[in-house]
């Protein structure tokens, strides 16, 4: 299921996947609008569903559950909000018809009195994610309290806390291999996010990725 929305589809990624979709990082904005597809739409109340991911566990409610908003118009969000660069609102546009490569989560992460919402914008064909951003409604509006637009970067809600998950290449990594990704947890602490959690995970290679040399007779 592609993760496309007329005003915001939700759906979730366990992580960021080290596959031959992946873009190099400075060229993942300049092919924003290449190879567009179409896609399909599905809402929860907590983190995007993929269905080219493993599913992850959903995250768990507080104990005072907050109002979910209605779905807000994710796209409106990103184009009227001054912190989102530029070079993000200027090639955000539409896959095919009115759908754009934004996916939206819903869910407690600053502990107000109504859901935030969570928006990842990707590339049209690749789903590749070019920016993060965590929307948090305060007196009817909403506002931007987290961005990361380091691409590749996508975020998620995980039993109230914000993850971040970003690729890494090392030199000579193709734009296909990332040779691993870095995972940062956030915790929404005194009206801020602030990283509690970072892990590293090595990708392995796949055997047979290179021919194997003919033993010497």
């Amino acid at each position: 299921m592609r993760g496309l929305t007329g005003e915001g589809s939700a759906r979730t990624r366990g992580s960021i996947q080290a596959v031959s979709a992946a873009l190099a990082v400075p060229t993942a904005l300049a092919l924003f609008v290449s190879g567009c597809g179409a896609g399909g739409t599905g809402a929860r109340d907590e983190g995007p569903a993929h269905a080219d991911s493993v599913a992850g566990a959903a995250a768990t409610p507080s104990a005072a559950p907050s109002k979910s908003p209605d779905n807000v118009n994710a796209v409106a969000l990103i184009k009227d909000d001054p912190k989102v660069a530029p070079e993000v609102k200027r090639e955000l546009k539409p896959c095919v018809a009115d759908e754009y490569p934004v996916d939206v989560s819903y869910g407690n992460l600053t502990a107000g009195s109504a859901d935030d919402v969570v928006v990842n914008v990707l590339t049209c064909g690749d789903a590749v994610g070019v920016g993060s951003y965590v929307y948090r409604e305060q007196d009817g509006s909403y506002e931007n309290v987290f961005k990361a637009e380091e691409p590749p970067v996508y975020a998620e809600i995980d039993r109230g806390d914000l993850v971040v998950t970003k690729q890494v290449y090392e030199k000579g990594d193709p734009v296909s291999s990332p040779s691993g990704e870095n995972v940062i947890t956030y915790r929404w602490t005194s009206g801020h996010f602030t990283e509690k959690y970072r892990t590293h995970n090595d990708y392995g290679k796949v055997v047979g990725d290179s021919a194997t040399p003919v033993p010497a007779g």
